[in-house]
């Protein structure tokens, strides 16, 4: 099983389960011998924690090479985070203690940090627009499209409508700047 929850359902009545998660890493933090994770789906944040007590040596030697928007997979217990919760997330009662860590996927360090708060200008968001969708904000908009295409659709569906795509007959030609109706051609 890839995952058993996602990164923003975890809450205060799951302390004391099991949990395997996927997701990119936002952020970690070495604090005196413990790895912070930060773990971001497109559903939040949870916290990962990496102890050599729980994962081994191993597993905290490969946490430590983690950085910015790998994609891994963690497999730990959730426990409560006590007096540390953070208010300012809806995962911050809870944290996970990783027993097993899988990178599934490495990355090159982004052009810009795939945060809500970060200043990032329009050209360099479009050259790296795969992760300008990551973001929060996108994430927000392409949910909000999404959810207004399907009503669009319900409702059409509902009233006896069928929907029928067809290409449009234009073809891009590059460099030459213009369009040419290849359906023209044909006749």
């Amino acid at each position: 099983m890839m995952r058993t929850h996602t990164c923003g359902q975890l809450r205060a009545t799951d302390v004391g389960s099991t949990t395997t998660l996927c997701g990119w890493v936002q952020s970690n933090r070495d604090h005196g011998g413990v790895i912070f994770v930060d773990l971001r789906d497109r559903h939040g944040v949870t916290q990962i924690v990496f102890d050599k007590d729980v994962c081994g040596v191993e597993g905290k030697a490969l946490a430590d090479k983690l950085r910015g928007e790998w994609v891994i997979q963690v497999t730990g217990e959730i426990r409560s985070r006590g007096d540390r919760a953070n208010p300012n997330l809806a995962t911050g009662s809870i944290e996970v203690f990783a027993k097993t860590l899988t990178v599934l996927n490495q990355a090159q360090t982004p052009p810009f940090e795939i945060d809500e708060h970060a200043k990032v200008g329009e050209e360099v968001r479009l050259k790296s627009r795969f992760l300008d969708l990551r973001r929060p904000a996108m994430q927000k908009k392409l949910i909000t499209r999404h959810k207004v295409m399907q009503s669009a659709r319900r409702y059409f569906d509902l009233n006896g409508f069928v929907e029928v795509e067809t290409d449009d007959g234009l073809v891009g030609l590059g460099e030459m700047g213009g369009f040419l109706d290849w359906a023209a051609r044909l006749h």
